[in-house]
Order: C-alpha cells, then sequence, then structure tokens
C-alpha cells in the first residue's frame, strides 16, 4: 500500500509540471493554435516564427518574441500574431509565436 501511495504521489509531483499559456489547456496533451493581435497591416505572405521550450517545468529556453519572429522572415509591417502552444503531459511544452506582415 505504501509503494501504490508513493507511486501516486510521484504521478501527482509530475503532473503538469510544464505549461504554456493557452486558451484550453488539455491535462495530458495540448496542441492549440490561437490568435494573439491584429494590426491595421494588409495581410501579407511572409510567415516568421520564434520558439521557447520547457522540460518539467524546470529547464526553459528559447526566444519566442515578436520581434525575433520578425526578424526571422524579415518582416517590417505586421499583419497579426498568432501563438502555437504545445504541451505532453506536463513533460515537454513548446510555445511558439507566428508572426504574418511585409
Amino acid at each position: 500500500m505504501k509503494k501504490l501511495l508513493l507511486c501516486a504521489a510521484a504521478v501527482v509531483a509530475l503532473c503538469s509540471c510544464g505549461v504554456t499559456k493557452s486558451p484550453v489547456q488539455g491535462l495530458a496533451y495540448t496542441d492549440v493554435t490561437s490568435g494573439k493581435q491584429v494590426t491595421s497591416n494588409q495581410l501579407a505572405t511572409k510567415v516568421g516564427k520564434s520558439t521557447a521550450k520547457g522540460i518539467l517545468g524546470l529547464v526553459a529556453t528559447g526566444d519566442a518574441s515578436y520581434q525575433t519572429a520578425a526578424i526571422n522572415a524579415g518582416i517590417t509591417k505586421i499583419s497579426h500574431i498568432d501563438e502555437y502552444n504545445y504541451t505532453i503531459l506536463g513533460i515537454y511544452t513548446k510555445y511558439e509565436t507566428i508572426v504574418y506582415g511585409e
């Protein structure tokens, strides 16, 4: 019985250690793209992305800024911005900024 309780405590302790901000959050799995911001600039064909990743809520790396996403695609006028959130069991998380513009 002690082993079962210890195992259950370990699962709870590790569950959802890493999360991303998302309009909806799945306990076991999240794979959501949502709108973030819109400007008055016209839609364009250039798309830039920037990413930050995390593991177990212990280590997080990356640059998911708007500026980095725009620079990656050579965008000088931003049309709109989306965000992508991906999480598996709180173990691995990925947050991506997606910038559209010209």
